[in-house]
Formats: C-alpha cells, structure tokens, sequence
C-alpha cells in the first residue's frame, strides 16, 4: 500500500519544520541573541514556551521512527536477507531514537549530562545507524529506488559524518557558532535520510503485527508416546 510511503515522508517534515518554528519562537521572544552567534538546537528549545513544542516535536519524532527501523527490519528480512548487519542496525537504529528522547526530555539547562549522552546517541548512532542502511541497501535484493539509491544514502551518510566531526572539532577550539551550524546540518541530513525510506515503504503491500501466546507446560503433564508394531 503506497499510503506506507507517506510514514518516512511525515517524520522528516514534522521534524524539520517542528525544529525550525522552536528557533523562530526562540529568536522572536530574545531566548536566543543572534548576536552572540548561531545558536544549537538545543538552546533554542531550552527555555518556554518553546521548550514544550520542542519535547513535542522529538518525542513524536522518536515513536515515529522507532516505528520506521521495525518496518525496515522486517521489510529486509522478507526480501531473504537474514543478516546479522540487519539485526544490529535495528538496534542502533532503537539507541539513536532513545537519544532524541532524552534530548527531548532532558533540557540541557536542566540535565546537561544526560542531554549531552542523549545527543550523542542521536546524531552519532544516527549516523551510524543510516551507514549500515547504505550498506544492506547496496545487498539487498530487489534494490527499490533504481541505481541512485544506493549512492544518495552514501553521498548523504558521509556528508553526516564529515559535519559531526566538524561539530567536535569546532567545538573543542571553542568555535560554537560553526559547532552550532554543522549541529544543524547534522540534524536536517538525518530527517532527510529517514525520509528517504519512502523510496522502499512506497512497495509495501501491508504491514500486520502478530502476537503468539507461548504454550506452557502443565505440571505432572503426562508424556504420551506412540509405538507403531509391525
């Protein structure tokens, strides 16, 4: 059903426009002076009443793409690949929604610790997250999305990592303007690459959830045996 399609499509436009009305709010009532440089993410979101609209935004955010990971899973496991690298991403995938809820829910103005371990996990597993997309998309077959697929996700995966380690670099020498700009890069690159899952769900015919009760064992349960006599 192409309706599937429109998930990834949704994510990437909830969030990038989510997050840009949390810096124009901040911008607009002084939370945030452009004067004294280009601010992170999360400052913007930091202080009300755009705190609440920023918590909002990555923690729908989060459930949305938590939802995604499983359906990419399974959709690669359906195609025959049974792949460890498939398993493990889906993990990865699990800890970078993990961070963006704990940069969601923990404001840096409140919890810097554990807002800065949550923003690790969402850019750098992220990161790594869609590296191994590149990879199983370049294995799996049918490869949807015809020859650019493949390319598009490695030029997109390597442009992420180049502006994370920038982030780190310029942020180390104290350079938080560009720190702050390459965050924002980072941050668009992953929606957009999220987004880009469209190209595969766009195939989905239905997606159904079972659930089997385990059967279990009743004590003293007699072992019946059968012996066939010739």
């Amino acid at each position: 059903m192409w309706a599937w399609a429109l998930l990834p499509i949704f994510l990437a436009v909830w969030a990038i426009v989510g997050v840009w009305i949390v810096y124009a709010m901040a911008v607009s009532n002084g939370s945030v002076n452009l004067n004294d440089g280009f601010p992170v993410i999360s400052t913007c979101g930091s202080y009300p009443p755009q705190s609440c609209i920023f918590g909002q935004v990555l923690n729908v955010g989060a459930f949305l793409a938590v939802w995604i990971l499983v359906m990419r899973f399974q959709q690669i496991r359906d195609y025959g690949c049974h792949s460890h690298l498939n398993s493990v991403s889906l993990a990865i995938g699990c800890f970078c929604a993990l961070g963006t809820s704990l940069v969601a829910n923990f404001q840096q103005s409140i919890q810097l610790e554990t807002h800065l371990a949550g923003a690790f996990l969402a850019f750098f597993f992220g990161n790594i997250y869609f590296w191994m997309q590149t990879v199983l998309t370049y294995k799996v077959e049918p490869r949807h999305g015809g020859r650019w697929i493949v390319p598009t996700r490695f030029i997109l995966s390597m442009a992420c990592t180049v502006f994370n380690v920038l982030m780190v670099v310029f942020f180390t020498q104290n350079m938080k303007s560009l720190a702050a700009i390459c965050e924002w890069v980072v941050a668009m690159i992953i929606f957009v690459l999220f987004g880009l899952f469209s190209v595969e769900f766009w195939h989905l015919d239905m997606m159904s959830l079972h659930v089997q009760k385990r059967r279990t064992a009743i004590p003293n349960e007699m072992q019946v045996s059968t012996i066939t006599l010739q």
